[in-house]
């Protein structure tokens, strides 16, 4: 169990993937205003002085988490942050889906050496380069 509770601590020094560190903590501690959370538990800060507006992740720290809304927010794009609009999303817009790059499930097209099946034969509208 002490072990455990070590390594919780080690990780919150040093790790900036797994959630906050210390440091983190007490610069929002200090400066940050709190704003909002959205619906996966990310919370938004902004700077009290400064034109700074701050993210930390619920879990692992990986900008594709964050929905739409706030993604306008963190970039300056509406002053207004979701939390004190009424937001609605776009009938355009899709449900948020989270990155998959370098999972089991990621996108992997026929050919790839990942991917079982055979690469699309050429349908002869292909000519390669000759050095002639």
């Amino acid at each position: 169990m002490a072990q455990s509770g070590f390594k919780q601590l080690f990780t919150e020094i040093f790790s900036w993937w797994s959630g906050n560190t210390w440091g983190t903590r007490l610069w929002i501690k200090r400066f940050g205003e709190f704003v909002g959370e959205d619906e996966f538990g990310n919370r938004y800060y902004q700077d009290k002085k400064a034109n700074r507006r701050y993210v930390t992740y619920a879990g692992y720290a990986d900008a594709s988490t964050i929905p739409p809304g706030w993604h306008g927010w963190m970039h300056h794009r509406i002053d207004v942050p979701p939390s004190k609009a009424t937001y609605t999303a776009r009938e355009w817009q899709k449900p948020h889906q989270p990155n998959l790059t370098g999972t089991a499930a990621a996108y992997r097209p026929d050919g790839s050496l990942l991917n079982k099946g055979q690469r699309p034969r050429v349908t002869g509208d292909y000519q390669p380069w000759s050095p002639e």
